[in-house]
């Protein structure tokens, strides 16, 4: 029961974070904080076996940290290309079942939005994809806390929305 709690408590933790980074102006400390929850989730994810979900999160790592970075090439369409790919590579060599497939596509389609650079873009990929996705994913694997954290993210998504309102997330902002 420890052991559980304490699971459940990493996740918890990044949902915090992740949370936060909505509540972010700019898209690259929305990144940084992302890389930090990810990091949570992660070690989350290893914790309960889900071994897809886990190694995708490591993605997730890497994607936030091009995505924060200077570096044109990092943020370019090509990395982007390249995160996908490797989204693939992880789902071929930790399938398990058909729910595999979630938290892959929820991240490749988390990936292609957040390289578009336009805050509306990214807050809808995570409404109606990643979130939806990932709930189904964490019922699955028996993550309570990650489903909590989806829904503690749709409203932080929503609260963004109300804060900045929809046409002012309508702006690509580019790093670099």
């Amino acid at each position: 029961m420890v052991h559980f709690i304490l699971v459940q408590a990493v996740c918890f933790l990044g949902t915090i974070i992740f949370f936060l980074s909505y509540q972010c102006r700019s898209n690259r400390n929305l990144f940084r904080m992302q890389l930090a929850s990810y990091c949570c989730y992660m070690i989350h994810m290893f914790l309960l076996g889900a071994l897809t979900g886990g190694t995708s999160y490591i993605l997730n790592v890497v994607r936030s940290y091009c995505l924060s970075s200077r570096s044109r090439f990092l943020h370019s369409w090509q990395m982007c290309g390249v995160i996908c790919c490797l989204q693939l590579v992880t789902l071929y060599l930790t399938w398990s079942n058909w729910w595999s497939l979630l938290p892959i596509v929820a991240n490749i389609a988390t990936t292609i939005g957040e390289y578009t650079y336009n805050s509306q873009k990214i807050r809808l990929v995570g409404l109606a994809i990643n979130s939806p996705l990932k709930i189904s994913y964490d019922f699955l694997v028996g993550s309570w806390a990650g489903i909590f954290d989806e829904l503690v993210t749709l409203a932080s998504v929503i609260i963004s929305i109300w804060r900045y309102g929809w046409k002012n997330l309508d702006r690509v902002e580019e790093i670099g």
